[in-house]
């Protein structure tokens, strides 16, 4: 007995999920533009694609990382040493990007916002006691809170102790990593629908408009961004593999930039770049602990960011900014960075950490800090669509495996 097909379900099937997400693009684009509390009404549709990969991430993370080590062969590379060195330098590279564009276009702002709620940290003690605190929290808290350090520590852990644990419990714990696995992808199928209402809610909202008044931050912001994403990630990929980076670099944007520059999460991104670095063949041993372990560290974008937006707040209230001072910046904006949480808009407490180098007081940075709240709408959005993809990026340029794919990544 033969089941007919329903011809919209074979259609759905056969288009492959990257055209499926542009139509939703498109699609949301065009009903925010003719009926906009229609778009703000499928906001919904975002709201609950971005909830199911925050609430199935932290449970993927635990359980591949987990079983990755406890079958994990003596003697098999994992290549984690190269992807965190291209992490640190490519979020080096990022805020010494930002100094050089802040100095050949300097910018200003109007600081007349109100101040921004929120308490940043005291210094980069600070950052990093809180992410020390952070890898021994709680497992169940890690886990409820999606701490992605903590989540990491305690996966290690016991993946490293049930390394001596019996066939059979390693191999239930491979299964359970597939079938969580499955899941993952049930949810990104439905990442068309998600994208869609993303788009519409977003291109729907007023506050758009807004955005005029601060261009010129914004537009240095975002071109550095550009510049990082199209010229020194494949300066660097190209160091590292001596191969052709563009096709590797352009398919990680596509499918990776694409729906975190929507879901402005890197922690809700992880399932996707997961699910991409299986498609690109690479060692899962290296990718389950160097992916979620980039949504914490790996933040070039927010480099830029606390960079770009500290080196205005000093133009605008006349502080001349030496060299010396600017390398230092970059410094401690890319040690900030590392500790940038994983959520919208979680480079911007980090401001008044930076702008405490000039001796800028907490008020007039918590000011810039609101600024940084208004433009967030394109400026969080990009900052995350680059850390995330820049993750596949330098995990899949570290790993042997990736070397042949560079060439046949864009097919």
């Amino acid at each position: 007995m033969t089941t007919a097909v329903n011809p919209i379900s074979r259609l759905v099937f056969r288009t492959s999920l990257i055209a499926q997400i542009a139509i939703g693009m498109v699609c949301g684009i065009v009903l925010a533009l003719l009926a906009p509390e229609a778009a703000r009404a499928v906001a919904l549709l975002g709201d609950v694609f971005i909830s199911a990969l925050k609430a199935v991430a932290p449970v993927l993370v635990f359980v591949l990382v987990a079983a990755s080590i406890a079958s994990h062969k003596r003697g098999q590379p994992t290549h984690i040493r190269p992807v965190l060195m291209l992490y640190l330098l490519g979020t080096l590279g990022a805020a010494l990007v930002a100094v050089l564009a802040s100095f050949a276009f300097p910018t200003t702002l109007v600081l007349d916002a109100p101040q921004a709620a929120g308490t940043p940290p005291g210094g980069i003690v600070g950052v990093l006691k809180n992410l020390l605190l952070s890898a021994v929290s709680n497992p169940v808290k890690a886990l409820m809170e999606a701490n992605f350090i903590g989540i990491l520590s305690w996966a290690i852990a016991l993946g490293v102790a049930l390394r001596h644990a019996g066939q059979s419990t390693r191999a239930m714990l491979s299964d359970v990593a597939d079938a969580v696995s499955q899941i993952v992808r049930l949810v990104i199928r439905f990442a068309p629908l998600g994208i869609f209402g993303l788009v519409a809610a977003t291109f729907a909202d007023s506050g758009l408009d807004a955005l005029l008044d601060y261009g010129r931050v914004l537009m240095v912001i975002v071109g550095c961004m550009v510049f990082v994403a199209l010229v020194m990630n494949p300066l660097i990929v190209f160091w590292k593999t001596r191969r052709n980076p563009y096709p590797l670099v352009f398919t990680c944007l596509r499918e990776s930039a694409v729906t975190a520059f929507f879901t402005r999460s890197s922690a809700a991104n992880i399932p996707i770049n997961m699910e991409l670095c299986k498609r690109l063949k690479l060692h899962e041993d290296t990718y389950s602990i160097s992916i979620p372990l980039g949504a914490t560290i790996n933040m070039a974008g927010a480099a830029i960011t606390i960079t770009v937006m500290t080196l205005a707040a000093a133009n605008t209230l006349g502080i001349v900014v030496d060299i010396p001072t600017a390398l230092l910046l970059c410094v401690v904006a890319s040690l900030a960075a590392c500790g940038v949480s994983g959520v919208a808009g979680g480079s911007l407490l980090l401001i008044p950490m930076a702008c405490a180098l000039f001796g800028i007081s907490a008020d007039v940075a918590m000011q810039v800090v609101a600024i940084g709240f208004i433009i967030s709408v394109v400026q969080d959005s990009a900052e995350t669509a680059l850390n995330s993809s820049t993750d596949v990026l330098f995990t899949a340029a570290a790993c042997p495996p990736a070397e042949a794919t560079l060439e046949s990544a864009a097919a």
